[in-house]
């Protein structure tokens, strides 16, 4: 890709762009100077581990909302055949399911897991914030930052076009020219960075923040569930970096590591897969955590099997890593290597079972209570399981020699990512939605979600098996009537915009609870774990004295015994919050330098990376001089 000059560039993306930092910089101002903005200005700027879960949470939503609007595009034109919905050529549905598997994969699904890890784990653990919580900033930002890189390609008409797998050689600028996959490739490396920080964050804070007496073995299942995830993203994610890099460099500097007479393509899929089958139990993992301990709260009971639960999570875990090949069965490994990752794959899902009959016998004559979270643990179940047991078919390597890149695989990979993450994630939402903002949703409105939401979810995604099976590939954006798919294929678009209007009872409910509802108190789920011995919602700092331990859902026991948890003798030093603007500055400085690698402005790539250069080295300065003042103030 030769590196154009500014007078190279069309002139309308630089009108664009010059409009944009002006009005992003009247935006600054006017948030700085104007007294009505004082709440906006608190979140930007905090550090606050409560606040900035709330903010991935609220961010990711609305790229679930650009996601969703994805796929009813691509329902639309797969409604009928030979549909010719709003002027679809290939290239622009090329387009369209790249950015809603993108998004929903890197900007919906993770960063809502993330922001109910920061706005529950502390609390379950007894800890008063994460322990890096300026880092914790930089990461959030840099989720925002990179969240911004990909989805402004829309507005500049050079959406990725090439998968959200972006497999070489297709992603490469030989095949695909243009900027369309530089912002794939930036978008995807600034937010890893920004998962990455937030994974150390989390174990550090797991393994050195724990109240007194909470040993591992008494930790609650859903931060067991993020540490294991934590160490997952610390290993796949550097390799999804990797890869990124070596595709930066074949699409900007020419060079060959994926195609040409020294590269391969294959290397592409391995490194991607090295990195995709993890993020996959990365997406589920803590959706599992958050089941348990749904499920444990609303059957009166502490959750069975809390050992085995914590193997199988470890188990699917380090498992995770030795299945990626089942993705490539029909590049040509050959049949041992074939054999070997069939048999791992299929071994993954006896820890899965082992959770699976573990939430049953919880349930089991316990004091079930059907409230929304609960209804949506109970939904993912059956769900999950016909996931799972789909992916026990494609384990079997013959098999999926016919079973590949069919609608097939489109239906199993969303009952395992909507059936599994999404439905975890919207349990959660409902049942910590108190520590996030003193309310909790309406339960009418929200079971009114969920049924409208599961129901549109089978209907979208069963038929798609079929389709699959009668032999529709995925990624086409047309078939005829003669490939007798139409009324599956019409079905699953009666399905998908079910699903869409489900959303609008979220909407809704958030309308009306915000201004209909009184606050609740500390402990309306009449909970088992800390984070219900805070207030409602959970303050900057929780804990004023830190609880001591001495059992698996030690709150639980006080409560049946009528006892208060006993204190730690000796306060333990807590990380200290602070308002800083510092994150969204680095997180302005990587999209500017990121949009100068996209279309090879050199003078904005020196720019922005001297800017981030100097923003680091100040961080550094500035830290050490605050150490040297802390340091004499106590002698």
């Amino acid at each position: 890709m030769n590196v154009p000059f500014v007078g190279q560039v069309p002139s309308d993306i630089v009108v664009a762009w010059i409009v944009s930092i002006l009005l992003g910089i009247a935006l600054m101002w006017w948030m700085t100077t104007r007294k009505k903005w004082p709440l906006i200005w608190e979140y930007i700027t905090t550090t606050d581990n409560r606040k900035i879960g709330t903010m991935y949470i609220l961010l990711s939503m609305v790229f679930f909302i650009r996601g969703g609007i994805d796929a009813m595009f691509i329902r639309t034109q797969l409604a009928i055949p030979e549909n010719d919905f709003w002027v679809f050529q290939s290239q622009k549905y090329n387009e369209v399911f790249t950015t809603h598997g993108t998004v929903m994969i890197f900007f919906v699904s993770m960063p809502l897991l993330i922001g109910l890890m920061n706005i529950a784990v502390p609390l379950q653990l007894g800890a008063n914030d994460l322990a890096f919580p300026y880092l914790n900033s930089i990461s959030f930002w840099l989720f925002v930052s990179g969240g911004v890189i990909f989805n402004m390609a829309f507005f500049f008409n050079a959406a990725p076009n090439a998968g959200w797998t972006s497999y070489a050689p297709l992603a490469t600028d030989t095949f695909t020219t243009g900027p369309n996959n530089n912002y794939y490739i930036f978008g995807l490396q600034v937010s890893g960075l920004g998962t990455i920080f937030t994974a150390i964050n989390m174990i550090v804070t797991i393994i050195r923040l724990r109240a007194p007496g909470m040993k591992m073995t008494r930790m609650p299942l859903f931060s067991w569930a993020t540490l294991v995830t934590s160490f997952l993203i610390l290993i796949a994610f550097p390799v999804l970096t990797v890869a990124l890099l070596l595709l930066m460099f074949d699409r900007i500097y020419g060079t060959s590591f994926f195609l040409g007479e020294y590269g391969d393509p294959v290397y592409w899929q391995h490194l991607f897969w090295i990195f995709g089958h993890p993020e996959v139990y990365i997406l589920i993992l803590p959706a599992f955590g958050i089941f348990s301990d749904v499920i444990s709260t609303f059957s009166r009971k502490r959750v069975y099997g809390y050992t085995s639960m914590v193997i199988a999570i470890a188990l699917i875990g380090l498992l995770g890593f030795m299945v990626w090949a089942h993705h490539m069965f029909t590049v040509g490994l050959g049949a041992l290597a074939n054999s070997i990752f069939a048999i791992t794959t299929m071994l993954i899902a006896v820890p899965t079972g082992i959770k699976v009959f573990n939430w049953l016998f919880t349930m089991r004559k316990g004091v079930v209570r059907i409230t929304t979270p609960m209804l949506f643990s109970l939904g993912f179940i059956p769900t999950f399981v016909i996931g799972g047991v789909t992916g026990v078919m494609l384990a079997v390597a013959a098999a999926d020699y016919q079973y590949h890149d069919s609608y097939f695989v489109v239906a199993h990979f969303h009952y395992t990512m909507i059936g599994g993450t999404i439905l975890g994630a919207f349990a959660g939402i409902y049942y910590w939605y108190p520590k996030m903002t003193g309310k909790m949703l309406d339960e009418k409105l929200g079971k009114w979600h969920f049924w409208l939401f599961i129901i549109g979810f089978h209907l979208t995604f069963m038929p798609q098996h079929f389709a699959g099976l009668n032999g529709m590939p995925r990624r086409v954006y047309t078939y005829t009537w003669e490939d007798g798919v139409f009324l599956l294929n019409f079905v699953s678009t009666i399905g998908a915009f079910l699903m869409g209007a489900s959303m609008l009872f979220v909407a809704w409910n958030l309308y009306k609870t915000h201004r209909l509802t009184d606050p609740v108190g500390a402990d309306p789920w009449d909970g088992r774990t800390l984070e219900w011995t805070v207030g409602s919602p959970a303050p900057e700092h929780p804990f004023q004295t830190i609880p001591k331990i001495n059992s698996i859902d030690a709150y639980w026991y006080s409560k049946v015994e009528r006892k208060r948890l006993p204190k730690a003798e000796e306060p333990r030093p807590s990380p200290i919050a602070i308002q800083t603007v510092a994150p969204v500055l680095l997180a302005g400085v990587l999209i500017v330098m990121s949009v100068g690698f996209i279309y090879g402005w050199v003078w904005i790539q020196v720019m922005g990376g001297v800017a981030a250069l100097g923003f680091f080295i100040y961080r550094v300065f500035h830290d050490e001089r605050k150490a040297v003042y802390r340091k004499e103030e106590e002698s």
